[in-house]
């Protein structure tokens, strides 16, 4: 080895550690908190107290007892010097006196651009999760971890799951259709790029079907679906028989079955929500399905009820409805020029009452809503999407005029058959009387097959318009 190849490697060598020591300065006037600690005092329900413990809400925590594996929990409140936590995990096993101690992560350090893990300010100490391409074709669960069995998962960087909200004034108007493949939507609700909707439905109508066709038909380069506090047994029928091989491709599946702890069930819709963020600004057009709004909703209700907040209508706090805003506006439109989240929410609706004080608060925040009939399901008329009780708020500004125009006619015809139905059940109709209804009676067969469609049927954006105006033209 010859000497001047010597004396260059500890020339490289000495200017790395001059480097190194005129940062230091500047990481020593960082204060550096002392790890804090505190001790496990009371667990009440769902609930678990600390004392000596002083983070912020929505700060990562483990929970320790003994060498037992540590039980994950998150700040959701504090009274005095008492923290609330809520665990993630199943807390059978813990007393009085574990220890409770902040979360690490991998935070940059000043030497040689380096991941270490050492003291956390109090702003980073949100929960980091794993997001990009490697999760394309998986199922993992709200903590990132997969489901599928399918090996571990790569080709990912950690993102935490709250981030700043855009800017109002920054955020592109939708303006460009969407092709969703189905045809009562295309033709008579046509969905906008990085528009925000609601599928209302209840029980057993075929919400989760219409999600399935949604993900195989739709235009977007990514698909994330979020099941949310649904049956565990739905979770496999979902991806196989409904998603199928094609859909989950291109595709990320976040799964929080029903008996998931209610904060597990919360981060599994945010844990989605952050991904179609992640997804949106790499350029990429998204589409977002959420099953269910409501279940998110009834998650954020146990956790305030069980850290006391006081109940409002029907026992769901005001934070309930200050939770389902943060939520909802993450998805839509980037910044110009960028990519875009369309998203799908289902909410469910108890008993089929439209008027129920979640389903009410969805419709206000949303770009629309998709309303699932009952009766049409029972009558074997699928989708069971009742045209006029939905709206798409966004149709007049991506559709054509001779589009919309078709559109509405299609409505007032069903609207004119609905009201005269009784009549023409008891056999009170006459034709020639009236030419508006004897002319909805005519179209009205035809509006029906217009609007149903097979679940493995492809009904394209263009063929859609066509065959809704040759139908309204009689």
């Amino acid at each position: 080895m010859s000497r001047e190849f010597i004396e260059a490697a500890q020339a490289r060598r000495q200017q790395r550690w001059d480097k190194f020591l005129s940062r230091l300065p500047d990481f020593a006037d960082q204060p550096q908190p002392l790890p804090a600690e505190g001790t496990l005092m009371r667990v009440t329900g769902l609930v678990l107290e600390a004392a000596g413990l002083r983070l912020p809400v929505g700060a990562a925590c483990e929970v320790r007892m003994g060498k037992d594996s540590p039980v994950q929990a998150e700040v959701v409140g504090f009274n005095g010097d008492r923290a609330f936590l809520m665990p993630t995990g199943e807390i059978h096993g813990l007393a009085s006196g574990a220890r409770v101690l902040p979360r690490p992560a991998p935070v940059s350090a000043p030497q040689f651009g380096t991941e270490v893990h050492p003291w956390r300010r109090s702003e980073d100490r949100g929960l980091l999760l794993p997001v990009g391409a490697g999760l394309l074709g998986r199922v993992v669960d709200p903590h990132g971890e997969p489901l599928d069995r399918a090996g571990p998962i790569t080709a990912t960087a950690l993102a935490p799951l709250a981030r700043r909200p855009i800017n109002a004034m920054d955020r592109d108007p939708v303006r460009q259709p969407l092709d969703t493949g189905v045809r009562a939507i295309n033709s008579m609700l046509t969905v906008g790029r990085g528009q925000r909707l609601g599928l209302f439905a209840g029980t057993g109508v075929g919400k989760s079907v219409l999600l399935g066709m949604m993900a195989r038909y739709t235009e977007a380069d990514v698909i994330v679906v979020g099941l949310i506090g649904e049956r565990g047994r739905e979770v496999k029928e979902f991806i196989e028989d409904i998603l199928g091989e094609e859909g989950l491709r291109r595709s990320v599946v976040v799964a929080a079955p029903a008996d998931a702890p209610p904060l597990v069930r919360m981060q599994g819709a945010t844990y989605s929500t952050a991904i179609a963020e992640h997804f949106r600004d790499q350029g990429l057009d998204v589409l977002l399905l959420m099953d269910s709004l409501t279940r998110y909703a009834q998650a954020q209700r146990e956790i305030a009820l069980a850290i006391g907040e006081p109940p409002a209508t029907k026992g769901y706090p005001p934070s309930c409805f200050s939770k389902l805003p943060q939520l909802v506006e993450r998805s839509g439109n980037g910044v110009k020029g960028g990519g875009s989240i369309t998203a799908f929410y289902t909410v469910l609706s108890e008993g089929d009452d439209q008027q129920d004080p979640i389903a009410d608060a969805a419709r206000g925040i949303l770009d629309g809503h998709i309303v699932l009939s009952r009766e049409l399901a029972e009558s074997g008329h699928y989708p069971a999407i009742d045209v006029e009780k939905s709206i798409s708020r966004v149709m007049t500004s991506v559709a054509e005029k001779p589009h919309i125009d078709a559109a509405r006619r299609a409505r007032q015809m069903l609207a004119r058959y609905t009201r005269a139905r009784d009549l023409i059940a008891l056999g009170a109709y006459t034709p020639g009387h009236d030419a508006e209804l004897d002319l909805a009676v005519r179209l009205h067969p035809k509006l029906m097959t217009l609007l149903q469609q097979g679940m493995h049927e492809h009904a394209p954006l263009d063929l859609c318009k066509r065959q809704l105006a040759a139908t309204v033209a009689g």
